[in-house]
């Protein structure tokens, strides 16, 4: 407490009391402290860290912050200490005017979590305020002839401070002609009153000065005075006189102009002119209450004459005089005390705050929005305000302190379902009927990164012909993202891996930001048929989400190989087919046969033979088969046959345009008894030769003779994988395989005969598989044919043949040997759906090299082929 001595004077008089008080109100969690008016800058409010549970450290970080609404800075926090203490003067009177209550409300807001308390601080008066008259001196006319007792109101003082410090006592200078009675105004205060003690004479006193003092209840007292200039007249006998000194009047607010106050009646003992009055206004009444209201100087009738607001004020004190007509008016005076009723005039007011917009979508359900405040200048019931919030929406109000709200979140956002709220706060008084008033508050849901890019397909199909130009684009993959933003930025990227021997990005790229596709370099249809890779999508969000699409390139093929023909001879080397021919067979003999093959697929692969005319048109007695290649004689042959034939074989695919190649075919004719047949035996003698040729690289063909059935083709094929033989055979023994069937419309072309052994190292290899290579092999006999014929012989022409191309290698494994394959073909547009696939597994140490276009991949756990990817051929066998 600080004690304040003013000059000259002995007694202490108090300048500055202060009390502290820190309590938590039970169920609003709202603190209170008191500090006097006028209190210097700096002085101690209250520890407001330490009472809200706040440590001193995290107040900084936290963004500890204080906020008054309306109420300028009056009070600041250190952050050092945690202090709340005055930071500019606080005037209660200017704060608050003549409330009772006067307190300033701080909202206190702390973040990381956002937390919000509600401190009340309460202004104490102190009597800084003396007691002050309108004028600093009244005039009062009286007659000598007054009788004593005659009373005479004064204006009293007005004191701006409440309670004991605007409590007024009043004083007169010592004097022998008046003493001062006090009338109480119930709770309007006290109305100082001259009495008359003494009768007056004017021929003595003329005119009087006397000195009224009003003194407050305050400690120290304060006091005011104003001079009394007393008039000493000859007048009137009698003064008019009011049948009441004091009026009380209650009206409600918001009453119409002219509505009547009060009719005041005023009566005079007097006779003639000395007994008419007239009403009027004192020179008390200020120039606002002049304002508001008119009296009738005949009749009395005080009406309205402006707005009656009680939010302005709700009492008016009206001073009347009544004066009559005599030589020396006699003046009689009044009071009217006028109270305003409240009514319910006044919308509530809603005051929006926002605190944490936008709002994450991935805020937690209890984050606090915005700030809500609500108020209504009216008092009672009408003042009394409820809220509300629509439309129905993931938030809700929380009321924190009296008229004040939290708007927090409720439930889970979604941005990419709803971007923006808009909710509605509304207040409604309790009056009746009531008044409302709206508030709006736009919320925005701000993305975080919670979508991965999606593709509209798993899977892409791209078709793209061999010998495409490079860099030419192929296909666009497109993903799309639901978020927004950078989060919603997407980027492709090749998901790299190894293809054979060469990366993946060494084929194909993908563009970072079109996503479109690229091939880098010629794709060759007979090097790779199919390359399946992935594509990734990433969005720019933190941290990055992603997903991928899996693309199916098969390269078509074109017709860029022109049809090879094969070595006629186990010597190699591209030399003409040479071959002795006896005079004596008759039509129809085959006597040698053209192999050739051609290293496209489908059609640019089927190949036709065709015999260019002989030199001079003469007719040849050969023709050679349309699609088998094999030479035959038209007839038998006689002496004038030249001995000596040359024979031109057009071999041709059938692609657009086509591609041929040429071969020459030397027959020498000789006698029956010079020639050595060309029987079978010499054509299986050929063959068995063939397979001497057993550890060779394995080049595997399997002929599969069965009614376009799925389940017998499987049930054949994994019977053809396994190795079974009588035990007095070898593992890998010598066996004689079956043949496939030809005919007229088969393509032996397309399959190199080059039969070799298939063994899984189990047992010796199975005996109704047949080899082909699709390279080129070191030899070929024409021994071949005539157990082909012989096959087809026994074969049902109602029978459709398939032939399956594979190039198949062996895999060592400690356990048991396996077997992969490679050089996969499928044709489109055949019986069978799709086609099947087998991993490469590896491939055997000392094993020839394979062909540049063999796929690998890892071998599976337990070495065993899962899947099979076969190209199939159909033709009428025999």
């Amino acid at each position: 407490m600080l004690v304040y001595r003013p000059s000259g004077l002995s007694t202490r008089r108090l300048l500055l009391s202060f009390l502290f008080v820190a309590a938590w109100d039970a169920g609003s969690g709202q603190v209170h402290y008191s500090v006097p008016e006028e209190a210097k800058h700096g002085t101690f409010v209250g520890r407001i860290a330490q009472d809200l549970g706040l440590e001193l450290a995290e107040l900084v970080p936290r963004l500890f912050r204080i906020a008054s609404k309306g109420r300028g800075d009056f009070l600041e926090v250190n952050l050092q200490n945690g202090i709340l203490f005055v930071n500019s003067r606080i005037d209660r009177e200017e704060l608050c005017g003549r409330s009772a209550e006067c307190s300033i409300h701080l909202e206190v807001i702390v973040e990381q979590p956002l937390q919000v308390f509600h401190v009340e601080v309460e202004v104490k008066d102190i009597n800084d305020n003396r007691p002050v008259f309108s004028t600093s001196e009244q005039k009062l006319s009286i007659l000598e002839s007054q009788p004593l007792d005659s009373r005479f109101p004064l204006e009293g003082a007005s004191d701006p401070d409440i309670g004991e410090n605007a409590m007024l006592t009043y004083g007169l200078s010592s004097n022998e002609f008046f003493t001062l009675d006090i009338i109480n105004k119930k709770d309007k205060g006290k109305l100082p009153v001259l009495v008359l003690s003494k009768l007056l004479d004017r021929e003595e006193n003329p005119q009087l000065r006397l000195l009224l003092t009003a003194t407050d209840g305050g400690k120290p007292e304060l006091t005011g005075s104003v001079t009394l200039v007393i008039l000493v007249l000859d007048a009137n006998d009698n003064a008019p006189v009011f049948d009441q000194t004091v009026y009380e009047v209650k009206m409600y607010e918001n009453s119409a102009n002219q509505t009547l106050v009060i009719w005041l009646n005023a009566s005079d003992a007097d006779e003639g002119i000395n007994k008419e009055v007239i009403y009027s206004f004192s020179s008390l009444v200020p120039p606002t209450i002049r304002r508001k209201f008119l009296i009738n100087e005949r009749t009395g009738e005080v009406r309205i004459n402006d707005a009656i607001d009680f939010e302005d004020s709700n009492t008016y004190e009206i001073h009347v005089d009544v004066t009559d007509k005599g030589n020396l008016p006699m003046v009689g005076h009044c009071t009217i005390l006028v109270e305003i009723l409240d009514e319910n005039d006044n919308s509530p007011e809603v005051v929006v705050t926002s605190l944490a917009l936008p709002v994450r979508e991935d805020a937690q359900v209890g984050t606090v929005i915005s700030l809500i405040s609500v108020s209504d200048r009216d008092s009672g019931a009408n003042g009394q305000v409820t809220c509300s919030l629509t439309p129905e929406s993931p938030f809700k109000l929380v009321p924190t302190f009296k008229n004040y709200y939290s708007l927090v979140l409720d439930g889970v956002l979604d941005r990419e379902s709803e971007a923006n709220y808009e909710v509605v706060v509304t207040a409604r008084d309790g009056g009746s009927p009531s008044l409302l008033a709206t508030a709006s508050v736009s919320v925005e849901v701000a993305d975080v990164n919670d979508n991965a890019p999606a593709f509209v397909q798993p899977k892409y199909t791209v078709f793209v012909k061999e010998n495409n130009p490079p860099g030419c684009h192929i296909f666009t993959v497109s993903a799309r993202d639901a978020d927004a933003q950078e989060n919603a930025l997407v980027s492709y990227s090749l998901v790299e891996r190894r293809v054979g021997e060469r990366a993946l990005s060494s084929y194909v790229s993908v563009h970072a930001e079109s996503g479109k596709v690229y091939a880098l370099q010629p794709l060759d249809h007979e090097e790779l048929e199919l390359l399946q890779f992935q594509v990734s999508a990433r969005d720019a969000g933190v941290p990055p989400l992603g997903s991928n699409v899996t693309l199916q390139l098969f390269v078509l093929d074109e017709n860029d190989n022109a049809p090879a023909l094969l070595p006629p001879g186990p010597g190699g080397g591209p030399s003409a087919l040479s071959q002795v021919v006896s005079r004596s067979v008759g039509a129809g003999h085959v006597v040698a046969k053209v192999r050739a093959v051609d290293a496209d697929s489908g059609y640019n692969a089927w190949l036709s033979y065709e015999l260019q005319p002989a030199a001079g048109g003469a007719r040849s007695p050969f023709r050679v088969g349309l699609y088998t290649g094999e030479i035959s004689t038209t007839r038998a042959l006689d002496e004038a046959d030249a001995p000596r034939q040359r024979l031109l074989v057009l071999v041709k695919d059938h692609g657009e345009p086509a591609l041929t190649a040429t071969a020459t075919v030397l027959l020498s004719l000789e006698d029956s008894g010079q020639a050595p047949k060309a029987s079978s035996r010499a054509l299986s003698g050929a063959a068995g030769a063939e397979t001497a040729l057993v550890d060779v690289n394995v080049y595997l063909i399997i002929a599969i003779c069965a009614v376009s059935s799925l389940l017998v083709l499987t049930l054949l094929l994994y019977t053809a994988l396994r190795c079974s033989a009588p035990p007095s055979e070898g593992a890998c023994g010598p066996v004689k395989p079956r043949l496939v069937c030809s005919s007229a419309v088969g393509s032996w072309s397309f399959s190199q005969e080059r039969r070799q052994r298939v063994c899984s190292g189990e047992g010796p290899p199975k005996t109704d598989l047949i080899a082909f290579s699709p390279s080129v092999p070191p030899g070929l006999n024409s021994g071949d044919i005539g157990d082909q014929q012989e096959f087809c012989e026994n074969v049902s022409t109602s029978l459709s043949c398939v032939q399956l191309f594979v190039t198949p290698w062996t895999v060592a494994s400690p356990a048991s040997p396996s077997m992969g394959f490679s050089r996969q073909e499928y044709w489109s547009g055949l019986p069978f759906p799709s086609p099947v696939d087998l991993p490469d597994t590896g491939i055997e140490p000392g094993s020839p090299t394979l062909e540049a276009d063999t796929l690998t991949s890892e071998p599976p756990g337990n070495n065993t082929i899962t899947e099979i990817r076969i190209k199939f051929f159909f033709f009428l066998c025999c």
